[in-house]
């Protein structure tokens, strides 16, 4: 865990006290909710009670029937997110919600660029650029070529650098999709959650 070490001097260098200030990391949260009307209001509304900004956020079904899944992330200390995700799991129509650092996800994002495609057609800079970034093109017009870029969003950012000189038309990106590596599965925590309402 890392800490900022903060020395504070009083009227002596005897006198020294040091906090711990926990530093913001990024978190992936995993919201399993009923697939209804209304939910993404009510989850995201603990957020914005807490004055937490959200980074990007994803809907999806999962692999459970008629259960939805949000992916959400945030910058944050380790602590507040614990909390975040206590009061998420206390609201009518959330299964479950799981919280994972950076190490514990296998995420990717996906963006598309839309440039003139008179500077991509002919083999140039912009082509090479394209290749090297392990991007493809998505769509050919005769006015514009689509490029759709697969990856974390320092990859995407650094394609967009490169391409910025040749003119991007319209560019558009997707939230976070994750999977954690940890195995065990929802199924479980929710048969789990059915025989604790039974007893």
């Amino acid at each position: 865990m890392n800490f900022l070490y903060v020395y504070t001097y009083g009227a002596s260098w005897k006198h020294r006290a040091t906090k711990h200030i926990e530093m913001k990391k990024t978190f992936t949260l995993s919201v399993f909710t009923a697939n209804k009307a209304g939910i993404l209001h009510r989850v995201t509304t603990g957020f914005t009670r807490r004055k937490i900004n959200i980074e990007s956020i994803t809907a999806s079904p999962s692999e459970v029937d008629n259960i939805h899944r949000y992916t959400i992330v945030v910058n944050l200390e380790e602590e507040n997110v614990k909390q975040l995700v206590t009061a998420l799991e206390k609201q009518i129509e959330v299964h479950k919600a799981f919280y994972h650092s950076e190490q514990n996800v296998v995420y990717q994002e996906i963006a598309l660029y839309k440039i003139p495609s008179g500077v991509i057609t002919h083999g140039g800079l912009a082509e090479k650029i394209v290749r090297q970034h392990g991007a493809r093109m998505l769509a050919a017009e005769e006015q514009f070529t689509v490029i759709e870029k697969t990856g974390h969003a320092a990859e995407i950012e650094a394609l967009f650098i490169e391409l910025e000189p040749f003119n991007i038309l319209e560019f558009t990106r997707s939230g976070r999709v994750a999977i954690s590596k940890p195995m065990r599965e929802l199924r479980e925590y929710l048969e789990e959650l059915e025989a604790a309402a039974e007893n």
